[in-house]
């Protein structure tokens, strides 16, 4: 079943992509766009394939939140989903998609200081709380998690790249700070994680994932911050 959603999602997002390039006032959508989209659900697919494992093995817990939390939210930014669905809409739907885009609502979620809290700060409640245990124990609070630390990565990256429209924009010296803090306190976080394991996790294999959060994170985090750069360079240069 979640081999057949990601399919169907990548050919839905290819349909489009190859639709709206067909209309003369358009122009042709980046063939790397349909790039970033794919990986970025097989990413999800992948989290989602391995995640029952990370329930006995933390390092299989960390490669699932690497994939679902930092790189299919990269990847899928990457490919400006929200452009590409204005580009569909008839010209009347999508007025009332830019004007929600609009409301203070959601500047407020979507405000870089706002998205580094529920994201990181999100992650240090995981790790820091009981919180860790008891998504072990109920099937809904673990998919609640997941659910928010794939929605916490997807709009914090949003919210300091800017690929799709953002009416509500942020200083370059703001998100770069931001950017600073939030890889900081996920650094920090892995260091402690290494130093003083987790409640029900051997020492062992919380160092194995602590390892794996700090290099892995630092991994996706260098290609953000590049991306991030390319966008500084291109508008100042």
């Amino acid at each position: 079943m979640a081999v057949l959603s990601a399919l169907l999602t990548i050919i839905l997002y290819t349909w489009i992509g190859i639709r709206t390039s067909q209309c003369p006032r358009l122009r042709t959508w980046p063939s790397k766009r349909y790039g970033f989209w794919t990986l970025g659900i097989i990413s999800m697919l992948l989290a989602r394939m391995i995640h029952v494992h990370g329930h006995t093995d933390f390092t299989i817990h960390m490669v699932v939140h690497l994939l679902l939390g930092m790189l299919a939210p990269l990847l899928l930014v990457l490919a400006a989903p929200v452009t590409l669905l204005l580009r569909a809409l008839p010209v009347r739907h999508a007025r009332i998609a830019t004007r929600t885009l609009r409301l203070r609502l959601v500047q407020l979620l979507t405000h870089p200081v706002v998205t580094v809290c529920l994201n990181f700060g999100g992650l240090w409640i995981l790790y820091r709380t009981s919180l860790f245990e008891w998504m072990h124990i109920s099937m809904l609070v673990s998919v609640l998690v997941h659910m928010h630390v794939f929605v916490a990565g997807f709009v914090f990256t949003t919210s300091v790249l800017y690929i799709d429209p953002a009416p509500h924009r942020s200083s370059f010296r703001l998100r770069a700070a931001v950017m600073v803090l939030g890889f900081a306190a996920h650094a920090v976080l892995a260091k402690i994680i290494y130093a003083e394991s987790i409640p029900g996790v051997s020492a062992a294999d919380a160092r194995q994932g602590a390892l794996l959060m700090y290099y892995g994170g630092d991994l996706v985090d260098a290609v953000l911050i590049g991306v991030f750069c390319l966008f500084w360079y291109r508008r100042f240069i």
